[in-house]
C-alpha cells in the first residue's frame, strides 16, 4: 500500500499492512537548533526535513484562500529588540526582530466596522484567477498518478474573522452587532463555496479541510450557542458539497480545548479533529470514549513527553497504541515539535512510533 490508500482505509476502519507516518510540523526555531545536534544544515524546510527523516506527505491543493492582494508589509518603527510593523493582513503589531516564534504584541486591527468590511471584501474575491496556479492543467495530470492523499482547504468562518478584528473585536460584535458577523460568515462560506468548486470537480480529492484555532486551554472563544447557530449549518452547506462529489474525510485544525465543538463539528459534517492538544485537554483517547467511532483523529501525541526524554516517549506512544490499533486515528505530534525536544530525542520518537504504526 502507498500513503494514500493507507491514509483513506485507517480514516474509514478498513484494515492496513501499517498506518500512515505523519507529521505536523516544526517551529523555525527547531530547525536551527537541531543543525547544531546533527541534522544536516541544508535542510531549512517542512518537507526537506520530512523527506530525508522519512515521514509520510500529506498534499494540499495550491489554492489562495486568504485575501488577494496582501496587505502591503511595511516596518512603522523598530529598535534594538523589536520591530512594529504592519503584517500581511493589515494587522499592526510588535514583532521580535530576530524573527524567532512568539505571539506578536497586537496594537490594532483593520476590520473594524461595516465601512472597512466593504474594503476587506474586494480583497477576497472567489473569481480572482490568480487564486489558482498557471500551472493548474499540468498539476492536475500530475495529481492522477499520485501516491499520497491530497486536499483542499475549505478556508476559516470564524478564525480568520478573529485575526481581522481581534479577539475583543469580534466578542463583542458577536453581542452588540450579531448580524454583520452572520453578514460575514455568509460572505465568507459563499467565497468558499465558490473558491473550490473547481478543484472539488476537476480533481479525485481525498479530504478537504477547515482551521479554526477557537479554542483557549480551557474552553472554546465562543459559546457552543452561537457555534450551533451561525457556524454549523454554513459549515454544512461546503460540507454536504463535498459529500455530493465523494469527499467524506473533512479535517478541522483547531488548537485548545476542543471538547465542547466537537459534537458540533460532527453534526456539520466535519469530522477529523487535529492536532489534539493534550494540554488543552484534547485527548484522542478520552475523544473516542465519549463521541465513538463518528470521530476521527490526528495528532494527539504530548510534546512534553517529547521534551521530557526517551523514557516519557516510550510510555506516551503504549498509551496510544490501543487507539491506533482501532482504527480511525493517526497519531503525530499535537502541534509542531518546539525546540525544546532535542534532535536525537525526535529520531528515538520516530524510530518508537514504527511500533505502533505497524511499520516493519
Amino acid at each position: 500500500m502507498n500513503t494514500r490508500e493507507r491514509f483513506l482505509r485507517v480514516l474509514h476502519y478498513q484494515p492496513v499492512d501499517a498506518v500512515p507516518n505523519l507529521e505536523f510540523g516544526y517551529w523555525k526555531e527547531t530547525f536551527l537548533t537541531w543543525h547544531k545536534q546533527g541534522l544536516p544544515t541544508h535542510l531549512t524546510t517542512y518537507k526537506e526535513v520530512e523527506i530525508y527523516l522519512g515521514i509520510s506527505y500529506r498534499g494540499m491543493v495550491p489554492i489562495n484562500v486568504g485575501l488577494v492582494p496582501p496587505f502591503e508589509t511595511r516596518v512603522i518603527h523598530e529598535d534594538e529588540n523589536h520591530k512594529l510593523i504592519i503584517d500581511s493582513q493589515g494587522v499592526k503589531c510588535e514583532i521580535k526582530k530576530d524573527g524567532t516564534s512568539s505571539i506578536p504584541h497586537f496594537i490594532e486591527f483593520p476590520l473594524k466596522d461595516r465601512k472597512s468590511w466593504e474594503e476587506f471584501k474586494k480583497k477576497l474575491d472567489a473569481n480572482d484567477p490568480s487564486r489558482y496556479p498557471e500551472d493548474w492543467n499540468f498539476l492536475k495530470e500530475e495529481w492522477k498518478i499520485r501516491d499520497y492523499p491530497l486536499g483542499v482547504h475549505c478556508g476559516s468562518l470564524f478564525g480568520r474573522l478573529r485575526d481581522w478584528m481581534g479577539f475583543e473585536g469580534i466578542s463583542y460584535t458577536l453581542y452588540d452587532d450579531r448580524e454583520w458577523i452572520e453578514e460575514m460568515m455568509e460572505y465568507l462560506t459563499e467565497f468558499h463555496l465558490k473558491l473550490i468548486e473547481r478543484a472539488v470537480k476537476e480533481i479525485d480529492l481525498d479530504y478537504a479541510t477547515f482551521w479554526e484555532d477557537m479554542a483557549f486551554r480551557t474552553a472554546p472563544m465562543i459559546s457552543p450557542k452561537f457555534f450551533a447557530e451561525l457556524m454549523v449549518p454554513r459549515y454544512k452547506r461546503i460540507t454536504d458539497f463535498l459529500k455530493e462529489h465523494g469527499i467524506d474525510i473533512v479535517l478541522v485544525d483547531c488548537d485548545g480545548d476542543i471538547n465542547e465543538l466537537v459534537p458540533l463539528w460532527l453534526e456539520a459534517g466535519v469530522n477529523v479533529m487535529y492536532p489534539l492538544e493534550i494540554q488543552g485537554g484534547s485527548d484522542p483517547i478520552k475523544l473516542r470514549e465519549k463521541f465513538g467511532k463518528n470521530v476521527l483523529l490526528m495528532g494527539g501525541v504530548d510534546k512534553m513527553a517529547l521534551i521530557k526524554g526517551r523514557e516519557h516517549i516510550k510510555r506516551e506512544l503504549q498509551r496510544l497504541k490501543p487507539l491506533v490499533e482501532e482504527g480511525g486515528y493517526i497519531p503525530h505530534v499535537d502541534h509542531r515539535v518546539p525546540p525544546d525536544v532535542s534532535y536525537t530525542d525526535y529520531l528515538y520518537y520516530l524510530e518508537a512510533k514504527k511500533d505502533i504504526l505497524g511499520v516493519g
